[in-house]
């Protein structure tokens, strides 16, 4: 089954891959369909960078004294048991089972913690349109996403390419008819945001990225370098 033909499906794949619930053979199974499938791919790239904010919404807090102490218990516990003596094994059951059940207690938690985090990283960006942009060897070199709550276009480098000083690159708009229009400029960071209305991405195809004088392309001339990066423009379900 392609898993891009079910968008749901592989919502769900993607999300479970970027969380490492998804193991062994299955796991497997999705990174072969990912490296044939750009759109597999973008999807996965776009839930990693959910869960990479996950850590964003939770305010820093310091571990209690008492984890020190359980820690400490369970760190005497990993002493060799025949080393003890026969006294003292007693006191290094309980402490196992204390370790166990702190262990045991901190899984519970966890798994709730990201339950609760992930809906609230689901309610947050809406990502309407996901776009994978290829340099000409077909490597991954740009993801670009749309969220429509907050109309805008980020954009994470993939690549290793940088442009110079005074070169800049512009995120272009291919639509089926007529000529590209664009998106914007881009900065020189490692994740750039650009505002864009839904109206200049709906029925597009494909995007691009050409390379321009410092500040971008004139208004209304159309790409004047070189396209380095080119990719579809897809619904993100």
């Amino acid at each position: 089954m392609n898993p891009m033909r079910h968008p749901e499906l592989a919502d769900r794949l993607a999300a479970a891959y970027a969380l490492g619930s998804l193991r062994g053979g299955a796991r497997r199974r999705f990174e072969a369909l990912a490296r044939q499938s750009p759109g597999l791919r973008a999807t996965a790239l776009v839930w990693q960078e959910r869960l990479a904010a996950m850590t964003e919404l939770q305010p820093g807090e310091a571990p209690s004294p008492n984890v020190w102490k359980r820690i400490a218990i369970a760190l005497r516990a990993e002493a060799p048991q025949a080393a003890r003596p026969p006294a003292v094994r007693p006191r290094f059951w309980r402490a196992t089972a204390l370790a166990g059940g702190f262990a045991a207690v901190m899984a519970f938690t966890l798994a709730g913690y990201l339950g609760s985090q992930l809906s609230q990283v689901r309610a947050a960006p809406e990502i309407r349109y996901v776009g994978m942009l290829q340099d000409d060897r077909s490597a991954p070199a740009m993801l670009v996403t749309f969220d429509a709550r907050h109309g805008t276009l980020t954009l994470k480098r993939l690549g290793s390419f940088r442009e110079q000083p005074d070169r800049s690159l512009q995120l272009w708009a291919l639509p089926p008819s007529g000529g590209p229009r664009s998106l914007g400029v881009l900065g020189d960071g490692a994740k750039v945001t650009l505002t864009a209305a839904e109206g200049q991405l709906r029925q597009v195809p494909a995007l691009a990225i050409s390379l321009e004088p410092k500040g971008g392309a004139p208004a209304g001339s159309g790409p004047t370098g070189p396209v380095l990066f080119k990719g579809a423009w897809m619904p993100a379900t």
